[in-house]
């Protein structure tokens, strides 16, 4: 039986929630997420960006998309995989360090045709792999800012749409002066560990959040805590109908 329940959104207008009761526990982002303005790719508005490449938080997970980067050469069956699991639009990582050139265009191509809705290129992409990979796909080219010396001009020119912008600490600084300076760009950041800090980031010019889930081992000892916690309960309550 679906378990209804209800909140409301910041107008104090209702929202409708209809969860199964297997199904009621799963990764849920920061609700300050829903401040942001969103990015519409392909007609569907994103604001929560939910950053792992673990299929299980994937599948669990209320999170407008996947931002899926990892810090290896990228692979197709890892894109494959990710695709094949996902209820939600997923963002691959091509490369843009190691991997570059052709190799990152051939990658994005083979991302797109699986179906992602977008391709993440890493901080020290060259404008020549950027303009790689914008001649061979048509989703669009995320390409990630690390600090304020980025030359985000050129990659723009380049070919890039959206930025992603992992600055640490500087994060809502950094996204404060690309928005002075280009007012009109999407952008996706990090924000931060608590609702103020993403509230920051996005009273900075962030349209979107990424956000990173608690790990798998996490997760699963919190579970194990729980259970632990009901079995020593069933127990002592075991012990007291003995008793009497």
């Amino acid at each position: 039986m679906s378990v209804i329940l209800q909140e409301k959104n910041s107008k104090g207008r209702v929202i409708p929630s209809v969860n199964g009761a297997l199904r009621n526990s799963y990764i849920k982002v920061p609700t300050a997420i829903r401040e942001a303005s969103g990015i519409r790719i392909f007609g569907k508005r994103m604001k929560s960006f939910i950053f792992t490449t673990d299929v299980a938080i994937i599948k669990n997970t209320d999170a407008d998309a996947v931002i899926a980067v990892y810090p290896f050469t990228p692979m197709p069956t890892i894109t494959q995989a990710l695709m094949s699991v996902s209820d939600i639009p997923v963002m691959c990582g091509v490369g843009g360090g190691l991997t570059h050139g052709k190799r990152s265009a051939n990658i994005a191509l083979h991302a797109e045709f699986q179906g992602a809705i977008g391709v993440v290129l890493n901080g020290p992409t060259t404008d020549e792999t950027i303009a790689y990979v914008r001649e061979n796909i048509d989703v669009p080219i995320v390409i990630t800012i690390l600090s304020e010396l980025s030359d985000i001009e050129g990659k723009l020119k380049a070919g890039a749409d959206i930025l992603n912008v992992s600055c640490g600490a500087k994060t809502a600084a950094v996204v404060r002066s690309i928005r002075t300076r280009f007012p009109d760009v999407p952008i996706i950041a990090t924000g931060g560990p608590t609702d103020a800090s993403i509230l920051e980031t996005i009273e900075a010019g962030a349209n979107a959040i990424t956000y990173t889930p608690p790990s798998n081992g996490e997760l699963f000892r919190e579970k194990m805590d729980y259970y632990r916690e009901i079995e020593q309960a069933k127990y002592e309550t075991d012990q007291m109908e003995e008793k009497e």
